[in-house]
């Protein structure tokens, strides 16, 4: 280095805890790459990931038991509330959260437009004019896919895929 040229040092940080596993790190991008390579190879991280999964498995099951039990007469606030607190303004966004509810929360596979439809409207909110054109566009930009074995049935069984759920996550960080 010349007298000129100050060396920057750029120090990178990553604090989290799950379940019992602590990781604070600090250092450059490289080498907290590296050490968090090997950490997720250990048994307690995929041990932990697995509890994190069991506990939003529980959630979802607690929610679409109660909504049962209540005889979902609340269902169109439940869905308008998701969307709501999520940020989900725009009509790609509430398709995908309207499949994601229906099967996450009251259980339901088969859903074909019409019961996304009824969704929409028992929430209050307009639905889109032309649902499969809106389905056919997500499948398009692999927000959603036909489960295995389930083939193209009329958009009746799309689940959301990684990206759609990424998709959604980032919509409610907004």
């Amino acid at each position: 280095m010349s007298d000129g040229e100050m060396g920057v040092e750029v120090q990178n940080r990553i604090m989290m805890k799950v379940g019992d596993v602590e990781i604070d790190l600090a250092g450059s991008a490289k080498e907290i790459d590296s050490y968090m390579s090997k950490k997720m190879l250990e048994e307690n991280w995929s041990t932990a990931i697995s509890l994190i999964r069991n506990a939003r498995e529980s959630a979802i099951e607690a929610a679409r038991k109660a909504a049962k039990e209540s005889g979902l007469p609340e269902r169109g606030a439940a869905f308008r509330t998701l969307c709501d607190n999520n940020n989900l303004n725009r009509k790609p966004d509430q398709v995908l959260g309207a499949i994601q509810y229906l099967r996450e929360v009251e259980g339901i596979h088969d859903s074909p437009p019409r019961v996304l439809e009824q969704l929409f409207l028992d929430s209050g909110i307009t639905p889109p004019q032309n649902l499969s054109l809106y389905l056919n566009r997500l499948i398009e930009r692999h927000l959603i896919e036909y489960p295995a074995g389930e083939g193209n049935k009329k958009n009746r069984y799309c689940v959301l895929t990684t990206e759609g759920r990424s998709h959604l996550d980032n919509r409610s960080r907004e």
